[in-house]
């Protein structure tokens, strides 16, 4: 395999400081520990070896614009992390200087849930990243002595919530940094609608509802559905990535209830 090595626009010293632990004079046998490896062999020319081995640092978050948004997402399964890994990936973004929308269905609370969510916490104090909430306390279904009416209102009103948000990014140029600080109504690179798919399960919304929200959304809007135990087979044709988080074991199981910090 044909290996050449690009250098950076840094010498040699520069690199090495920015990498922990590594000294100066701690150079591989060829003493290029900054270079990059580049595969010539390669059609696509790609690196290796991303990052050159240097250490990634966090930096101050800018308004900044995706240059690969615009995919659909589904999230579904019985296992723990659904919403979990939606929220990692909208801070990533965040992170990046996109702007980042969450918006939650059905998660109102329940008897095991405190009122304060650490989630919405943390989003508060993360520029770029905002959330609101639709949901009605307690689950629909679970006999936990909820308003089912009020479950499906509330559905309803996310639902019409989501609309009115991928309208509001249809109107945005995506293609141009957004306000980190600004009003979700002003547009947004990534929309996460937590629950959607538990609504639509439940028959609180139509699975024809959520189609028309992939079809209606801009080119540019990365679309991000979770929720549900079952297979979400209306999806399957139209999102670019499905996710199965499935279970093995959950202390639930064993009577063990949510958790600070885990699960809220």
């Amino acid at each position: 395999m044909g290996l050449r090595l690009v250098a950076s626009s840094m010498n040699r010293d520069e690199r090495d400081e920015g990498r922990t632990g590594v000294e100066p004079s701690d150079r591989g046998a060829n003493g290029t520990s900054g270079d990059r490896a580049i595969d010539e062999s390669r059609e696509d020319g790609l690196e290796n070896t991303p990052g050159g081995g240097r250490t990634p640092t966090a930096e101050p978050i800018e308004p900044s614009v995706p240059e690969e948004f615009g995919l659909v997402q589904v999230w579904w399964g019985d296992g723990k992390g659904k919403t979990t890994a939606t929220l990692g990936m909208g801070m990533r973004a965040a992170g990046h200087g996109f702007r980042v929308h969450l918006l939650q269905f059905m998660k109102g609370g329940a008897s095991s849930v405190e009122a304060v969510r650490g989630e919405y916490n943390a989003i508060a104090v993360l520029p770029g990243m905002s959330y609101e909430n639709l949901g009605h306390y307690g689950w629909h279904g679970m006999a936990d002595g909820s308003d089912e009416e009020k479950h499906e209102a509330q559905a309803r009103a996310g639902l019409e919530r989501a609309r009115e948000l991928v309208d509001a990014a249809d109107r945005a140029d995506l293609r141009e940094p957004l306000a980190l600080d600004g009003d979700p109504e002003d547009g947004v690179h990534m929309l996460i609608l937590d629950e959607i798919l538990y609504a639509a399960d439940r028959g609180l919304i139509g699975e024809s509802d959520v189609l028309e929200l992939i079809e209606s959304k801009p080119d540019r809007l990365e679309l991000v559905l979770s929720g549900s135990h079952d297979r979400p087979e209306f999806l399957l044709d139209v999102a670019d990535l499905v996710t199965n988080v499935r279970k093995e074991k959950h202390p639930i199981d064993e009577g063990q209830r949510a958790r600070s910090g885990t699960e809220f």
